[in-house]
């Protein structure tokens, strides 16, 4: 009988991985084909985000608006994506992921498709909020589907090939983003449509067309999983919290306030923004799959540590006297990090949840919303306030914390 050190976590219902087809492609040997799915389908629409995302800002200040309603723009995205995501849980429990999924991204691309064709301000600022409901809808969906085909002892790597689809077509999208919206600034939102569109056939036609959710479900009701009885499990709140601390560096530290710091503190072109950001992202690639296979054979509970100190650190190095070679060293430490924090929450709120809570996948997903949103106005403060090395502390602050919460954590790693 397998067994798991939290007294509190229900056995699984099915082993999801039995009687399914397996692929044999590497980084997806021995994983079900719905992980490989899944990553295509993520890859297209990162790559689509990618290309609309330089024309987003441009074209809002377009219609004579002013900086702020610009954000405002990216912003409404963000809160509806943050502010639906319960609800849509709910939904991927009562009709199933494959149909949530399918249609969430059908929203976002026929939104991006009309908001293409806007007319003014607030018919792009509509849209793209309608966008966000869709891409709750999606990520909800996706993340409880493929946490519900695999097994324990494949979910690490399941959630490493999930985000590298990710960040691979996170490479992909922005240079000919930059490309297009040159050219045009009403173009990308069409192409992102495409893509979407792309994404959406890929879900439909590949994904089994059994609803996991609604079959487990129907075979053990008394066995969903609620977020407040999540909440309560020392598991669940170490997973979201590094979900969160992870979202609030990745976005806050190094999106919002890195650029500023080399402009303004290394008195450096935004070319070496760019490199950074590079150097990054290759280092989170690296620690992806190795990560992914050490967590499903060590545990979440270490690689979760890790991932958490090694991302602090990195970001403490930041708050150290500014220098280039500095900068590129401490977004190298820091993309390590991250990359494991990309694979051990994910895989441990899986153990968790299993099959048995779309409600519980929207909880752990507006964490990491929060700190998206939280990160970069919290981080910007102090940068004004106290300047750059205070948001770099602050920030490896919140990143120790999570380390904290992690170590109180059990293993969940169900062998």
């Amino acid at each position: 009988m397998p067994t798991v050190t939290d007294d509190s976590l229900a056995p699984p219902i099915t082993r999801p991985g039995q009687g399914r087809r397996l692929l044999n492609l590497s980084p997806f040997r021995g994983l079900p084909r719905e992980v490989g799915v899944l990553a295509a389908v993520a890859f297209c629409v990162a790559a689509g985000f990618g290309i609309v995302a330089p024309a987003i800002p441009v074209f809002a200040r377009s219609f004579g608006v002013s900086r702020t309603a610009a954000g405002a723009v990216i912003s409404a995205f963000a809160l509806m994506r943050l502010t639906s995501a319960l609800g849509v849980g709910r939904l991927v429990d009562r009709i199933g992921e494959r149909v949530v999924l399918g249609t969430g991204i059908g929203l976002v691309a026929g939104s991006s498709a009309l908001a293409g064709l806007a007319a003014n301000y607030g018919q792009l600022l509509g849209l793209r909020a309608a966008g966000g409901i869709g891409s709750a809808m999606f990520s909800v969906s996706a993340t409880t589907l493929l946490l519900g085909s695999t097994t324990s002892e494949q979910r690490g790597r399941a959630m490493g090939a999930f985000s590298g689809g990710f960040l691979l077509g996170g490479i992909a999208g922005p240079a000919l983003g930059g490309i297009i919206t040159g050219w045009s600034l009403r173009a990308p939102f069409f192409i992102y449509a495409g893509t979407l569109a792309a994404a959406g056939s890929i879900g439909l036609v590949l994904l089994p067309r059994h609803e996991h959710a609604v079959a487990a479900k129907k075979a053990s009701s008394q066995a969903a999983l609620g977020i407040l009885h999540a909440l309560r499990l020392p598991a669940f709140r170490a997973a979201a919290f590094a979900n969160l601390a992870d979202n609030w560096a990745a976005v806050g530290a190094r999106s919002a306030i890195v650029p500023l710091f080399v402009v303004e503190a290394l008195h450096e072109p935004p070319l070496w923004t760019g490199i950074g950001f590079t150097v990054f992202t290759l280092a989170n690639i690296v620690t992806l799959l190795a990560g992914g296979r050490a967590t499903d054979r060590r545990g979440r509970r270490p690689v979760l540590l890790v991932g958490c100190l090694v991302s602090a650190a990195g970001t403490a190095l930041l708050a150290l006297p500014p220098s280039l070679p500095l900068l590129i060293g401490a977004l190298t430490v820091f993309g390590l990090g991250s990359g494991l924090l990309d694979v051990a929450p994910g895989a441990m709120m899986g153990d968790v949840v299993g099959g048995r809570g779309g409600t519980v996948v929207a909880g752990y997903q507006m964490a990491g919303d929060l700190g998206s949103l939280a990160g970069p106005l919290v981080a910007g403060y102090l940068a004004d306030s106290a300047g750059f090395g205070t948001a770099f502390a602050a920030t490896a602050a919140v990143l120790v914390a999570a380390a904290v919460v992690a170590f109180r954590a059990p293993e969940t790693l169900i062998r």
